[in-house]
């Protein structure tokens, strides 16, 4: 829990200074993008991802929305660095990036991307 507390420091200090943006953008990126590639290589799918009847589907749902988070991170990872050329001036784009992270943060942390619990 010491990760989700730093990154949402993090993120409601960015908000409101526009010199820590880029740091916030860059962190929450970086950990987005690590914690669903280790999701993705070290877990496998559980709870209702599993499906007793054959269907991949749901399996298949499971790992391109990780995908899709370590696509969006490495993004917002980069929008950070863009965003460190001009912090006043492109604070809105990031802000407006930063804000989208949140509900994947929360999506990568309700499927274990951020638990210390040792891989199956």
């Amino acid at each position: 829990m010491d990760v989700d507390g730093r990154i949402a420091g993090a993120i409601s200090d960015a908000l409101l200074v526009p010199e820590k943006l880029p740091r916030a953008l860059i962190l929450s990126g970086v950990l987005e993008a690590a914690a669903a590639l280790s999701l993705v290589f070290f877990r496998v799918p559980g709870g209702v991802f599993i499906d007793h009847s054959g269907d991949k589907a749901l399996v298949y749902v499971y790992y391109g929305i990780l995908i899709a988070a370590v696509v969006f991170g490495l993004a917002e990872a980069s929008a950070g660095f863009w965003v460190s050329g001009d912090p006043n001036g492109r604070h809105a784009v990031g802000v407006t990036v930063l804000c989208f992270s949140v509900p994947v943060l929360i999506t990568i942390a309700a499927l274990g991307g951020f638990s210390s619990a040792p891989p199956k």
